[in-house]
């Protein structure tokens, strides 16, 4: 399913009974693992969390009634190169040093407890009604947008503005958009109406 993901499809629907989304991320790692396909925990991971886009949760109440708890959102983490080279402006060993267990602190930590992924719920189910929460990431914006019709990303682009207070820049094309990204957030609305925080994981 991961490697079906990864090359040669628009989209990859499939089904699993994780509870969570931190679990479901460890139970799809660890089948890779089992399966030989990686030997590296961490390396099995990053390839489960680049095409784990949104998850949704279906629940199953003592009244057997089944309905949708939430749409979590997956957000890779970038790598980022936070290594400096100012040892080369301190002018004694000490100094110098410093700056190298600043850099090997670096690292480790990295090597360590490296984040791999964040996640946030997008669509929460509270008191019988659907809450939309946090916002949907600019990369999965911009990929919706990409697959869909003209018609579908007017409705789209005012669905955006009226829950959230996102604004699409308009532009040409795709190689128009700058590196500061593709909408514009009101104040008023950056805050999410309501549910939890996003999520950071390890």
């Amino acid at each position: 399913m991961i490697q079906s993901a990864q090359v040669a499809s628009k989209f990859t629907l499939f089904t699993h009974h994780a509870k969570t989304f931190p679990d479901l991320v460890t139970a799809l790692r660890n089948s890779m693992l089992r399966a030989g396909v990686f030997r590296n925990e961490k390396t099995a991971e990053e390839q489960v969390v680049q095409v784990l886009n949104f998850d949704i949760h279906l629940v199953k109440d003592f009244r057997g009634r089944r309905y949708i708890e939430r749409v979590t959102e997956c957000i890779p983490v970038e790598e980022k190169n936070e290594y400096t080279y100012d040892h080369r402006k301190e002018k004694t060993i000490e100094g110098k040093l410093d700056k190298f267990m600043d850099n090997a602190t670096v690292y480790f930590t990295k090597s360590t407890n490296r984040e791999l992924y964040k996640y946030v719920n997008i669509l929460e189910y509270h008191d019988g009604a659907y809450v939309l929460t946090n916002p949907i990431s600019e990369h999965n914006i911009r990929e919706m947008r990409n697959n869909m019709d003209d018609s579908d990303v007017v409705e789209f682009d005012k669905f955006l503005e009226r829950n959230w207070g996102i604004k699409m820049k308009k532009y040409e094309d795709s190689e128009d958009i700058p590196d500061n990204g593709i909408f514009e957030m009101s104040n008023a609305t950056k805050t999410a109406k309501r549910g939890r925080k996003p999520k950071k994981t390890q």
